[in-house]
């Protein structure tokens, strides 16, 4: 199977997961490191551009939909956009074996978190309101 199209599957696949948010970046950055050889530092960069625009798609259809609190969409904006940032300048420091390191780490914290972590009433509440919304 020719390479563009193993890359053209990933990408629509990682875009579905992650416009559902299923974590397609997730997806997309163990594709590119693991698969396409491509370092850390620059799979993370692709894995930003390849954000933007299905977050926009997503928030179009979010706000039809009207599940957008616009309350706290300022403070997060200006909090995002500060550890992009911050985040940018450590990349560059740390370089791309550090970040592996560090996302592997991370990876594994949030695994282990979600294995033993308790789903309170007020969040398993929710979810199954959003299932009779669908």
């Amino acid at each position: 199977m020719p390479e563009w199209i193993i890359i053209g599957l990933v990408s629509f696949f990682t875009g579905v997961a992650a416009s559902l948010g299923l974590g397609g970046g997730f997806v997309l950055l163990i594709y590119l490191t693991a698969f396409a050889g491509v370092p850390q530092l620059e799979a993370q960069g692709i894995n930003l551009i390849f954000f933007l625009p299905i977050a926009a798609l997503s928030l179009i259809f979010h706000t039809k939909n009207k599940l957008i609190d616009k309350k706290p969409l300022l403070p997060s904006i200006l909090t995002g956009a500060a550890a992009v940032v911050l985040g940018v300048l450590l990349a560059g420091v740390l370089g791309s074996k550090w970040l592996s390191k560090l996302f592997a780490i991370f990876i594994l914290y949030v695994g282990i978190k979600e294995l033993f972590h308790k789903k309170s009433e007020k969040t398993a509440e929710n979810s199954g309101k959003r299932l009779e919304n669908t």
